[in-house]
């Protein structure tokens, strides 16, 4: 039995491992926002909002393999208890702090998208020129956040009163079913209605999914492969189409040149040629700027690793396009049907990820760090997404993501974005892998009568090692909190389900999509039209 010293250090160990991770993602998160936060537009309290966001939705992503690691470090590889998770009191107090570690978590998720982001996107959208009134900026940007708190409010109120479970008496009267539901409240302390809200939450997530982590994983790794244009060949290029266009606009001024006024067609092509042209001397200036730079004779030395990183992602997004793929047939064959979400115990087909993760348990912690990874992976992609695409409402592109120009409003809305999608990436996991996100890594005993000649000797067993699944007794497996807290609706886990199909189609488009498409400017989404010049000499210099 461990000591009160062993559990101590064991203890500082864990604390210490969990400060430098927090360190490690705040300081990430720091330098992902300056890096593509407008040097112009700037602003303290949207910064910070979005660093903090940031931070928060790859904090909450990683407590899923926290959630596998302590299931299953209460258990040795023989399937026996450790010593010290030996009571059921031991256990139900650990999964307990891992439950209320998700509310936790999810609960600052709620304020952030329901109040916080809001808020500061409203309080800087009513920022006046001389910026003098600041108690009217906050009384405005209050007044438009209180329409994200009254949603927040019906959802929490729905899902305060969404009947999990039938009264015990069904002629019981109206009154008495009301007096049961407000006890149920009492009893959950109110964990229903957050519960409900933050699956609300999750099924936003789940199109921000389909829309952008989707295209991602088809995106990051060919754009790896295939590289940028050469910047030789994009500066004689773009001196040719500036030669051309100083061409066409010397014929339209020719034409003027008697004193003759031009058309209103020719003055409209004469404006749309000298904004060309001004855009194009432009990217003349910031093509030069990237010749220059160290960072583009780095990325040239480091090419063949590039394209090493970019097979390597596209045979995980392949991975994972056939395992989600099986997982999804699995249930469409196997479960129980849409009435109970398709909730399927273990997997019936042959699943890659799921037999790969439980081949790895034997040589620890490399299940951890691939569980890890495939996380991580979901997070990553998704921000590759939405930087190649954009925000977009519907198809109207409300803001572009590009480094050092992107406006305060957009990485608001980026934050915000992952907050969602980080809600869903759970859900996508126990897609991929199902039987390892219930049960981690645990095995249980069970045991086997052994075949005796004579039966008058009695029965005889033996005890033998089986990883834990759906047939596994109750008290010798125990459940990850993220599997019980996904399936607490049956109606989301339906939504969930035909979410994966509609995410397979979307990857097999952006798959093709990015196929298609040339090699990136080395200078992509620096230059556009709408860009001002002040802002462009300050970003070139």
């Amino acid at each position: 039995m461990a000591t009160p010293v062993a559990l101590l250090s064991e203890s500082v160990l864990g604390w210490s491992i969990f400060t430098i991770v927090l360190l490690v993602i705040v300081a990430f998160c720091w330098v992902y926002i300056r890096k593509y936060q407008s040097r112009q537009e700037s602003e303290v309290i949207s910064t910070i909002t979005a660093i903090c966001a940031l931070a928060i939705a790859l904090i909450t992503s990683a407590l899923l393999p926290v959630d596998i690691f302590l299931v299953s470090f209460m258990k040795y590889p023989n399937g026996t208890y450790k010593e010290w998770a030996a009571s059921n009191e031991t256990r139900q107090q650990i999964e307990d702090s891992v439950l209320y570690g998700y509310y936790t978590l999810y609960s600052i998720i709620l304020f952030c998208v329901f109040f916080w982001i809001p808020f500061v996107y409203f309080y800087y959208e009513e920022k006046d020129e001389d910026n003098s009134n600041k108690c009217l900026q906050v009384k405005n940007a209050l007044k438009y956040t209180i329409g994200f708190v009254i949603v927040c409010s019906v959802l929490l109120l729905i899902g305060t009163f969404v009947p999990l479970a039938s009264p015990p008496n069904q002629n019981s009267t109206q009154w008495e079913k009301v007096q049961y539901l407000f006890e149920e409240l009492g009893s959950s302390h109110g964990l229903a209605a957050l519960s409900f809200s933050i699956s609300s939450l999750t099924l936003i997530g789940m199109l921000a999914v389909i829309t952008y982590t989707a295209y991602g994983m088809s995106v990051l790794p060919l754009n790896l492969i295939k590289g940028t244009r050469s910047i030789l060949y994009e500066r004689l290029e773009n001196t040719e189409d500036k030669e051309e266009v100083e061409h066409q606009i010397d014929k339209l001024k020719a034409k003027c040149a008697d004193g003759r006024p031009l058309s209103m067609r020719d003055r409209r092509n004469l404006q749309d040629l000298e904004a060309k042209l001004q855009v194009l001397h432009r990217r003349s200036r910031h093509l030069e700027v990237a010749e220059r730079t160290c960072c583009n004779k780095v990325g040239s030395a480091l090419r063949p690793m590039k394209i090493l990183l970019g097979v390597f992602f596209i045979l995980v997004a392949l991975l994972f396009f056939v395992t989600l793929f099986i997982s999804n047939l699995d249930k469409a064959l196997h479960s129980a049907g849409i009435s109970t979400g398709f909730i399927i115990f273990g997997t019936n087909l042959t699943n890659p990820l799921n037999e790969l993760l439980l081949a790895l348990q034997p040589v620890f912690p490399l299940d951890y760090v691939l569980i890890t990874i495939i996380t991580m992976y979901f997070v990553f992609t998704s921000m590759a997404g939405i930087r190649n695409m954009g925000i977009w409402f519907f198809w109207i592109r409300l803001y572009k993501i590009r480094p050092q120009r992107t406006q305060p409003q957009a990485l608001l809305f980026l934050c915000m974005i992952l907050l969602l999608i980080v809600l869903h990436t759970s859900y996508m996991i126990y897609s991929l892998a199902p039987q390892y996100v219930m049960y981690g890594s645990q095995k249980y005993l069970l045991q086997t009568p052994l075949p005796t000649a004579d039966p008058s000797q009695g029965n005889h067993s033996t005890a033998v090692t089986k990883i834990c699944d759906a047939d596994a007794p109750e008290d010798q497996c125990t459940v990850t909190r993220s599997y019980l807290f996904l399936h607490k609706f049956w109606f989301f886990s339906t939504i969930y389900y035909f979410g994966n199909w509609a995410f397979l189609v979307v990857f097999l488009i952006g798959l093709v999509v990015s196929c298609c498409k040339g090699k990136k400017s080395v200078i992509e989404g620096e230059v556009d039209a709408d860009d001002s010049d002040v802002s462009d000499d300050e970003y070139v210099h």
